[in-house]
């Protein structure tokens, strides 16, 4: 998402990456691979809560957990992946994005 982020914020959208490390780390991993988007640290896993993340401890903590929601706050697309290897591609969410844009303008 880094290398593509133009192309979320053209499409007026913005990328929050929520992970469970603390603010120190979240800070010194930013800075050194040049994230453009908002980082969000959940050590007390709040948020991993709240969107109902999985956690498996077998497999080193939090399963990654993608979504979009709108300008409302109501999630409109979810992917709970079973590794990190599993993680939906930019153009999946570019696509929602579009497609959610597009149903805005029409009402």
């Amino acid at each position: 998402m880094r290398d593509h982020y133009a192309e979320f914020t053209v499409r007026g959208a913005e990328i929050v990456a929520v992970g469970p490390d603390g603010l120190e780390s979240f800070k010194k991993y930013w800075a050194r691979e040049k994230i453009p988007f908002i980082g969000l640290p959940d050590s007390e896993h709040s948020v991993a809560r709240m969107y109902k993340q999985e956690i498996n401890l077998f497999k080193l903590g939090r399963m990654p957990m993608n979504c979009i929601l709108d300008v409302n706050g109501y999630i409109r697309y979810i992917h709970y992946s079973v590794s990190r290897s599993d993680l939906p591609d930019n153009e999946t969410f570019l696509s929602v994005i579009d497609e959610l844009n597009a149903s805005s303008k029409q009402t």
